[in-house]
């Protein structure tokens, strides 16, 4: 893989902040194009050189690729399996979508999905 086309890659990032809030649990969601898990790693490499994001308890993510349907839970489990889902729903390919979670101090449980599921739809609405 060459690095120069990761790099382009990784410039069309589109960041959605603030999404919601929950109980003191922020939400942003952000993604772009993304054709392997290679590549996959280095768009959350470059999300991350944003220090709010690096600091940030999960991104979770997702993509289907030619390499087939690829997920990271980042921790906050069940997470990736959401953003696939919907991906797939929505025929999204070759293109990352990252759910990103600051916990606020308080267990969500189910809630945490749904709002998973609330961080894509607006990604993939923006888009």
């Amino acid at each position: 893989m060459r690095e120069r086309d990761t790099a382009r890659k990784c410039s069309q990032m589109l960041i959605l902040d603030n999404i919601l809030t929950d109980r003191g649990s922020k939400y942003a969601a952000a993604g772009g194009p993304c054709r392997s898990a290679e590549e996959a790693k280095a768009f959350i490499k470059e999300l991350k050189r944003n220090k709010k994001f690096a600091k940030a308890t999960h991104n979770t993510w997702g993509l289907i690729c030619s390499d087939g349907a690829v997920k990271n839970d980042d921790g906050e489990s069940g997470a990736g399996m959401v953003i696939l889902r919907m991906l797939e729903r929505e025929n999204v390919e070759n293109e990352i979508v990252v759910v990103t979670r600051w916990y606020g101090g308080k267990h969500l449980g189910g809630d945490r999905f749904r709002h998973v599921q609330t961080a894509v739809r607006s990604y993939l609405d923006a888009r």
